[in-house]
């Protein structure tokens, strides 16, 4: 039931945002350029850059979150044979979500200043500085080498000594744990989802590449090795644009 609720929350949101990237396409490399660029942006285009920023997080992370949501589904599944209190895994996935929709917000607002900056190639198009753009792939580098990151993917890697060293009863308790595990995530994650803006908002591709990234790392035997080489990757590639960028 779970994991048939995981894939259908997971396919609804790629769904959404394959479909806003062919719309975002079809309206030409010069349209979204020209028109994209020259004017600000109105309170409709906050407010669905918003939509799709929350929609693409769901996408992209909620995979990744399944063996935590699989885990606690199992534990309530034997509570309620029990006769004890239980939640359903939709409280717990709720918490989560909300911390994502918090990061999509700041994404939009960063999405926006950007745009206004000339520094995107359209609204939802990549940066076009390769300064700006190699800064952050230098940045995501050295996170992948942070203890911050080891310790937020420590966590994230270890879903029975979450629920074991942080478990809350109650539907208060479930979102709680659910907040607090989506914490952990947009630890260890939010500067691979800020690459976005250096490789394309809208690119399907680095999209998907991300994403299957993302649930590498938490579910693969060595996925903080794989962490640590990303990272000389990523610095490697930084310094390579900005070499680029003052030649």
């Amino acid at each position: 039931m779970v994991i048939a609720g995981v894939v259908a929350v997971s396919a609804i949101a790629w769904a959404y945002v394959i479909y806003v990237a062919q719309s975002n396409a079809d309206m030409g490399a010069s349209m979204a350029m020209s028109a994209g660029n020259m004017r600000s942006w109105s309170g409709v285009d906050f407010v669905l850059m918003f939509v799709m920023w929350s929609v693409m997080m769901v996408a992209m992370m909620v995979p990744s979150a399944a063996p935590m949501l699989m885990l606690f589904a199992t534990v309530n599944r034997k509570r309620r044979n029990e006769s004890r209190p239980f939640v359903s895994t939709g409280v717990f996935l709720s918490g989560y979500l909300v911390v994502w929709a918090v990061f999509a917000a700041g994404a939009t607002m960063g999405n926006w200043g950007l745009h206004q900056a000339s520094l995107l190639t359209s609204m939802m198009g990549e940066s076009s500085s390769g300064y700006l753009g190699g800064g952050l792939l230098l940045v995501a580098g050295a996170f992948q080498w942070s203890r911050l990151k080891y310790v937020c993917l420590t966590n994230c890697r270890s879903p029975l000594s979450f629920l074991m060293s942080d478990w809350k009863d109650g539907t208060a308790g479930a979102f709680k744990m659910g907040l607090l595990h989506g914490k952990y995530c947009l630890g260890c994650c939010w500067v691979l989802m800020a690459l976005l803006f250096v490789l394309g908002v809208m690119n399907l591709v680095w999209i998907a590449a991300l994403a299957a990234f993302v649930l590498a790392e938490k579910v693969v035997p060595a996925g903080d090795k794989v962490s640590r080489v990303t990272g000389v990757l990523l610095i490697a590639w930084g310094g390579w644009a900005i070499l680029n960028a003052a030649l």
